[in-house]
């Protein structure tokens, strides 16, 4: 499965694996939110809510598509945020991995605090 993620500078797609987390998402898409930027990580309100899955991370790999459950926003980490240790993609808390972007994650540095972000479904 796949969205593309559009922002006024750019655009990634990620491919998503199978989880509960993905489907509840597919649902709500497509979705348009305001970014917010903490450190190197973009993430933002989806209006959904989810339970926290068992295999729920805080660190994850740079360009994890992850759902932060405490704020029912999709995290979106290229590299170090305020609490990572080195280099380390730390999230605020555990978040469920939903999957990872194509391409590179370092474009989300792009993204502005406040920008327009849609979330939409690609149809292979």
């Amino acid at each position: 499965m796949q969205i593309r993620i559009s922002w006024p500078a750019g655009h990634l797609t990620a491919t998503l694996d199978d989880t509960p987390t993905t489907q509840a998402l597919l649902k709500a898409l497509p979705l348009t939110a305001s970014a917010h930027t903490w450190g190197e990580e973009v993430y933002f309100d989806t209006g959904m809510s989810v339970s926290r899955e068992t295999d729920a991370r805080q660190v994850v790999e740079p360009g994890t598509v992850a759902f932060w459950t405490d704020g029912d926003a999709l995290a979106l980490p290229y590299g170090p945020t305020p609490i990572s240790r080195g280099d380390e993609c730390r999230l605020a808390s555990p978040c469920n991995v939903m999957g990872r972007l194509d391409g590179d994650p370092r474009l989300l540095a792009t993204v502005r605090d406040g920008d327009p972000v849609r979330v939409e479904r690609v149809d292979a």
